[in-house]
C-alpha cells in the first residue's frame, strides 16, 4: 500500500496557498475604500495561458438500455411496488446496525428497543411476508390436496365415478370449460415465455459483463498511465509563470518606471508645457517687435512726405489769405471762414511722435541668445528617463529575484521527484493486468455454471411445458374425437385419449406445482428484497446515505470512509460526495479531499511566493532626485523676459494712431469747399489764387494720398503694426505674474519629485509587485483548478460502481425477478388448469354407465323418460340393446298398472 500513498501524496502537491492570501484579499477592500481618493486601483494582471492538461479518455459508458425486455422489468418493478410500497427504511436500517454492531444475541431481542425495531421491520416487510406465506401455504397444501384428490377419486367421488349424467346444457358447459382451459394454457405459455426470456437474458448479459470488465480495467490503466504525465505538465507550467515574471523584471524600467512616469506626468508635463509655450512667446514677441519697428519706419516715411506737402500748402494758403483784399468787410467773412478751416489741412496719423521699440527688441534679442526651448526639452528628457533611472536603480534587485525564482523552480521539481510515482504506477498497472488475468481465468467456469443454470431453469420450465402439452394434446384429441351422436359409454378412442391426457396433466400438476411454487417463493423473497433494499437505494443513492451516516460503525468514529482510507474518521469525506465528484469526472485530489491530509499550502508558501521574495519586492527603493526639470539658465531667461521692457510700451498710443485716417479731412471735399468759398468772392486775384490752392490740394490728394492708400507697403505696414501691437499687448499683460507662476509650478513639481515622490513610487511599486505576485496566484489557482477537475480524473471509480449496479441489478436481479414473476404466474394458473381439466375430461373420457332417454309417444305423454341402470360396474357391462329392452319392459308394466 506504500505506492498508493505515494501516488496520493504526489497528487496533492499542486494545492494552492490560499490561507494568507485570502486574509490579504479580505483586508484589501477595506484599504481601498479608505484610500480610494488618494490612490488608483492597481492595473489588471495579464492573464497567463497555461494550456490544457493532457486529458484522459475513458472507454466505459456506464449506461444500460435493456431493450424490449425492459417492458417486463418495468412490469415486475410495478408488481414489487404494489407488494412493497413503503419507502426505503434508512433510519430503521441505521438503528439496527448501530444497536447490533457488537453481535446479535437472542436475549437482546427481548429489549423494548429491539422489539420496536423488529415490529417496524415486520411492518416494512409485510407485503413480502404475506406473499411468502401464501407461497408456503401453496407449497404445503398442494401435495396434500393432490393426495386427497387421488384418494377421493379412487372412492368414486370427486369426479372419479365413470358415469356422466346427461344434461341439456352439456354442450354449453363443455364449450365453456374448453375455452377457459385454452385461455389458461395460453396465459401459462405466456408466463413460460416470460420466464424463458429472463433466463436467456441472464446468459446474454453475463457475456456482456466481460465488456464492462475490460473497459473498466482499461480505464484504470489509462488513469495510471496518464497521471504522471499530468503531474509533470503541472510542474512544467511553473516555467510559464516564471518566464512571465522574468520578462516583467527585464522590462521593469518601462513597466514600473512607466507607471511612475504616468503618475507624475499629470503634474510635471503641464508646468513644462507652460514654460515651453513661454519660449514660443519669446520668439513671437521678437517677431512682433521687429514688425512694429519696420512698420513704424515705413509709416513715418510715407506720412512725413504727405505732411510736408500739406504744411507747405497750408502756409501758402495762409499767405494768400493775408492779402489786403480780405480786409474788405464783404470779403472778410469768407476769408475768416477759410482761415478757420486751415487747421484741418494736415495729416491725421502722426507716427513720428510714437516711441520706437528698439530698446525692448534689443533686450529680446539678448534673451533669445539662450535657447529656452532646448532647456525645457532637457527637462522633458530628464523626466522621460524615469524608466531608465528605475532600471538602473533596481538592477541588483532584479538579479536577486531571478536567482530566487530559479531556486523555487528547482525546489518544485525536487519535490515532484521525491516520490517514485512511475514505479508505483507501474506496480499498479501490473496489479491490474494480473487481476484481469485472474478474472478472465474464471470465464470458462462462469460459462459452465451459467450453462448449468440455464439447463436447470429450462428443465423447470419444461415441467410447466409438460403440463401445458398434456392440456393442449388433451384439448386437440378430445375436440377432434368428440362425437355428439356418441353416448358417454360409446365414445371413441381419440376422445377417450384426450380425456386421459387432461387427467395426466392434472396429475403432473399436483406432482410439480408445489416444487415450482417453492422455488418461486424463495426467489421472490430473496431477489425481491435485494431489489427493494439494495438495487433501488443504489440507483437513487439512498444506500450511500446509510454508509455515510455519522458514527454508524462506532460512536467515536464519525465517518466510515476516511476512517478506512486514512485512519482519520473526523475528515468530512463521505461516499456520496466522493461518488458525485467522480461521477462529474473531477480529480481524485478533490474527490478524496486530500487537502485535509497533506498541507501543500505551507509548501507553496515556502516556495512559490515566500517571505524572502516578498521582502525583496518590498525593499525596492527608487530615488528621483536626479531629475531636473528646468536649469538655472532657463529660470534666468524667463525672468529677463519678464523684465525685457515690453510691458512699458504705450500700446494704446500705437493702436490709436494706426486706427486714424491719412488726413484729418478729405482733401477733395476741402478743395471743393475752398472753390465754393472762392466763388463767393469778387472776381479778381484773390479768387484766382484760392482756386489755384484748391487745384493744388486736389493734386496732392491725387499724387500722394491716393497712391499711398493704395500701396501694399503702406497697407501691410498698418495691418502688421496693428496685429503686432495687439499681440505684444496680450503677451505683456501680467507677464511678470505669468513668469512667476511658471517658476512656482516648476519649483513645486521639482519639490514633489525630490521629496514627496516616495508615496507615488511606493504605490506604483506595490502595484508592480502585485502584478508579479498575480502571475504566481494565477499559477497556483490554475494548479488547484486542474487538480480539482483535470488531474487524475476519477471517473473510473464511479464507472466501477455504476457497472456493478448494472451487472448486479439490471443484468441479474431484474432477470431473476422476471423469471420468478413468469414462473409464479404459471404456478397460479395451474390451479384453474386443474379444475378445467378435471371438468372437461368428463366430456371426453369413455364412461362405464350412462343415462338413457326414450320418447313415450304411444301413451299420449310426449315427454321423455329416463331409465337408470345400476350394477356392479366392476364385473358387469350392459350394452345399449339390453338397456333399451329393460326400459321398455319397465314402461309396459307401468302402463299396465295405470290402466287397471
Amino acid at each position: 500500500m506504500l505506492w498508493t500513498r505515494w501516488l496520493v501524496l504526489l497528487l496533492c502537491w499542486g494545492a494552492t496557498s490560499t490561507e494568507q492570501q485570502a486574509e490579504q484579499r479580505a483586508r484589501a477592500p477595506a484599504v481601498v475604500r479608505q484610500d480610494s481618493r488618494r490612490q488608483r486601483s492597481p492595473p489588471p494582471v495579464e492573464p497567463l495561458d497555461f494550456g490544457f492538461v493532457p486529458a484522459a479518455v475513458y472507454d466505459t459508458h456506464a449506461y444500460h438500455e435493456p431493450g424490449p425486455v425492459g417492458i417486463l422489468f418495468n412490469i415486475v418493478h410495478a408488481f414489487l411496488y404494489a407488494v412493497q410500497p413503503n419507502s426505503f427504511p434508512k433510519d430503521l436500517i441505521v438503528k439496527v446496525i448501530q444497536q447490533n454492531m457488537g453481535g446479535i444475541k437472542i436475549e437482546e431481542w427481548r429489549k423494548p428497543d429491539n422489539v420496536v425495531l423488529l415490529l417496524q421491520w415486520i411492518y416494512y416487510e409485510s407485503g413480502f411476508l404475506i406473499c411468502g406465506t401464501i407461497g408456503i401455504l401453496f407449497v404445503v397444501l398442494t401435495p396434500i390436496i393432490g393426495v386427497c384428490f387421488c384418494v377421493c377419486r379412487c372412492c368414486d367421488n370427486c369426479g372419479g365415478e365413470m358415469h356422466q349424467r346427461q344434461r341439456k346444457n352439456a354442450d354449453c358447459q363443455r364449450g365453456f370449460y374448453t375455452a377457459s382451459l385454452v385461455c389458461t394454457s395460453i396465459f401459462i405459455i405466456v408466463g413460460v415465455l416470460i420466464a424463458y426470456a429472463a433466463n436467456h437474458n441472464v446468459t446474454i448479459k453475463i457475456k456482456n459483463t466481460r465488456r464492462f470488465i475490460n473497459t473498466n480495467m482499461r480505464d484504470l490503466r489509462t488513469f495510471a498511465n496518464n497521471t504522471p504525465a499530468q503531474i509533470e505538465y503541472l510542474t512544467a507550467q511553473y516555467a510559464t509563470a516564471k518566464h512571465k515574471v522574468l520578462s516583467d523584471l527585464d522590462n521593469i524600467g518601462p513597466l514600473l518606471g512607466g507607471r511612475i512616469h504616468s503618475q507624475l506626468e499629470k503634474e510635471v508635463v503641464p508646468s513644462l508645457d507652460t514654460a515651453l509655450r513661454m519660449a514660443g512667446a519669446m520668439r513671437e514677441t521678437k517677431e512682433a517687435l521687429e514688425n512694429v519697428s519696420s512698420s513704424l519706419e515705413v509709416l513715418q516715411e510715407e506720412t512725413g512726405k504727405l505732411g510736408a506737402s500739406l504744411s507747405g500748402e497750408r502756409a501758402s494758403l495762409t499767405n494768400t489769405l493775408s492779402d489786403p483784399a480780405c480786409t474788405n468787410g464783404a470779403v472778410s467773412h469768407t476769408c475768416n471762414t477759410i482761415r478757420s478751416t486751415l487747421s484741418q489741412l494736415g495729416i491725421n496719423a502722426d507716427y513720428s511722435k510714437l516711441a520706437d521699440v528698439n530698446h525692448a527688441l534689443a533686450n529680446i534679442n539678448v534673451i533669445l541668445k539662450t535657447d529656452l526651448s532646448n532647456i525645457v526639452q532637457k527637462g522633458y528628457s530628464s523626466f522621460n528617463d524615469t524608466p531608465k533611472l528605475v532600471k538602473e536603480q533596481t538592477k541588483n534587485i532584479v538579479t536577486g529575484v531571478k536567482s530566487m525564482l530559479d531556486k523555487i523552480g528547482a525546489e518544485i521539481n525536487g519535490f515532484a521527484k521525491m516520490f517514485p510515482v512511475e514505479a508505483s504506477l507501474a506496480n499498479f498497472t501490473i496489479f491490474l493486468n494480473e487481476g484481469q488475468k485472474n478474472i478472465e481465468s474464471y470465464y470458462p467456469q462462469i460459462d459452465q455454471m451459467d450453462f448449468y443454470r440455464w439447463i436447470g431453469c429450462v428443465a423447470v420450465l419444461c415441467m410447466v411445458v409438460l403440463v401445458v402439452a398434456f392440456n393442449i394434446l388433451g384439448l386437440m384429441c378430445g375436440s377432434c374425437g368428440y362425437d355428439k351422436q356418441a353416448t358417454p359409454t360409446t365414445r371413441g378412442c381419440l376422445s377417450n385419449t384426450g380425456g386421459n391426457l387432461l387427467m395426466a396433466g392434472v396429475g403432473f400438476t399436483f406432482i410439480f406445482a408445489w416444487a415450482l411454487m417453492g422455488m418461486v417463493t424463495t426467489l421472490f423473497v430473496v431477489s425481491g428484497n435485494v431489489e427493494k433494499l439494495i438495487c433501488e437505494p443504489l440507483a437513487n443513492r439512498q444506500l450511500f446515505k446509510i454508509i455515510d451516516t455519522p458514527n454508524l460503525v462506532h460512536p467515536d468514529k464519525k465517518n466510515f470512509l476516511p476512517g478506512m482510507l486514512f485512519q482519520n474518521p473526523n475528515i468530512d469525506l463521505t461516499l456520496g460526495s466522493m461518488y458525485r465528484d467522480c461521477y462529474d469526472n473531477n480529480g481524485l485530489y478533490h474527490a478524496l479531499q486530500l487537502e485535509t491530509m497533506f498541507n501543500i499550502n505551507s509548501f507553496l508558501n515556502r516556495t512559490v511566493y515566500n517571505k524572502d521574495l516578498a521582502t525583496v519586492f518590498e525593499s525596492v527603493k527608487i530615488d528621483l532626485g536626479d531629475i531636473t526639470l528646468l536649469e538655472q539658465a532657463g529660470r534666468d531667461n524667463l525672468l529677463n523676459f519678464a523684465n525685457s521692457g515690453i510691458g512699458q510700451i504705450d500700446y494704446d498710443a500705437y493702436l490709436a494712431e494706426v486706427n486714424k485716417g491719412v488726413t484729418q479731412v478729405d482733401l477733395l471735399s476741402f478743395s471743393t469747399n475752398l472753390e465754393a468759398q472762392a466763388d463767393q468772392l469778387p472776381r479778381g486775384a484773390l479768387e484766382n489764387a484760392l482756386k489755384g490752392h484748391a487745384s493744388s490740394i486736389r493734386q496732392i490728394h491725387r499724387e500722394q494720398v491716393v497712391p499711398m492708400e493704395q500701396a501694399m507697403k503702406y497697407v501691410r505696414a498698418r495691418s502688421t503694426m496693428s496685429q503686432s501691437i495687439k499681440q505684444l499687448k496680450r503677451t505683456s499683460n501680467d507677464l511678470p505674474v505669468k513668469v512667476t507662476n511658471i517658476l512656482s509650478a516648476i519649483d513645486a513639481v521639482e519639490y514633489l519629485i525630490t521629496h514627496n515622490a516616495s508615496h507615488v513610487v511606493k504605490q506604483e511599486t506595490k502595484g508592480y509587485t502585485e502584478s508579479l505576485v498575480g502571475y504566481f496566484k494565477q499559477y497556483t489557482a490554475w494548479v488547484k483548478k486542474s487538480l480539482t477537475t483535470e488531474v487524475a480524473q476519477c471517473k473510473p471509480i464511479s464507472n466501477i460502481v455504476d457497472s456493478m449496479e448494472i451487472v448486479g441489478c439490471s443484468f441479474i436481479v431484474d432477470s431473476v425477478n422476471t423469471f420468478w414473476f413468469g414462473l409464479g404466474g404459471c404456478c397460479i394458473l395451474l390451479i384453474p388448469s386443474i379444475i378445467f381439466s378435471v371438468k372437461l375430461a368428463k366430456y371426453y373420457r369413455r364412461m362405464d354407465t350412462e343415462d338413457v332417454f326414450e320418447d313415450l309417444g304411444n301413451t299420449g305423454n310426449h315427454g321423455e323418460q329416463m331409465c337408470e341402470i345400476h350394477g356392479d360396474l366392476a364385473v358387469l357391462r350392459y350394452d345399449r340393446s339390453l338397456c333399451f329392452l329393460a326400459c321398455r319392459r319397465v314402461n309396459w308394466w307401468r302402463d299396465h298398472f295405470q290402466t287397471v
